[in-house]
């Protein structure tokens, strides 16, 4: 059972994701500094406590606004997600998971077999983009694009973020999280989502990990 502190930062994490467009990483962070008390590693909440804040959130201050703001950002996923689709696109975060709203960045997994030929591809669109190597989960650096795309139906230019990974990390990119839903998901299931708005983002049987 989650203590009073930690749900206390889940839901001034959420609040930071929602209104501001953090991941759920700098979020907890800022939550925990911004709560002013001593904070232990244990004390963080897990990221579906968050995304469960971030829901109820929605439900309370954004339920009129939120799907077609979703709506939009998927769309505008799925094109970049053709547009890129040699290198295995997975979209995740809250635009796949379902909590995104204006705020939000897109985040797409790109699997490449050569880590710089996603930059050349950028290139050769003659799109912007800058390039940065930051820790994965394992502590090696990540290549991470991020580029700035208009989406007609926002009011402020939408933040794509395009993560680098070697083709081997395909295998279990589309694990499912202790509930059952994947914390990522392919081109066509994407657009099952676009055409059934309401169904959770799940994990196919074949497509997880033994």
């Amino acid at each position: 059972m989650a203590s009073a502190l930690t749900a206390e930062i889940a839901i001034a994490a959420a609040q930071l994701v929602a209104d501001e467009g953090m991941d759920y990483g700098q979020a907890k962070r800022k939550a925990a500094r911004a709560l002013g008390r001593t904070v232990r590693p244990g004390d963080l909440p897990s990221n579906e406590a968050v995304e469960d804040e971030v829901r109820a959130h929605i439900a309370l201050f954004d339920a009129d606004t939120q799907p077609a703001e979703l709506a939009a950002l998927r769309r505008l996923a799925q094109r970049w997600m053709e547009r890129l689709a040699e290198f295995r696109p997975h979209l995740s975060g809250g635009v796949w998971r379902g909590t995104a709203n204006r705020h939000s960045a897109i985040h797409l997994d790109l699997y490449c077999d050569d880590p710089k030929s996603a930059e050349i591809a950028l290139l050769n669109l003659g799109v912007d983009f800058d390039a940065d190597l930051l820790p994965n989960d394992r502590g090696r650096d990540l290549s991470v694009l991020t580029l700035a795309d208009r989406c007609p139906e926002l009011p402020h230019p939408v933040t794509l973020h395009l993560s680098v990974r070697d083709h081997d990390d395909l295998r279990g990119a589309l694990k499912p999280d202790a509930r059952g839903r994947s914390w990522r998901g392919d081109l066509d299931t994407l657009r099952r989502l676009l055409d059934m708005p309401d169904e959770p983002a799940r994990a196919r049987p074949n497509e997880s990990t033994p």
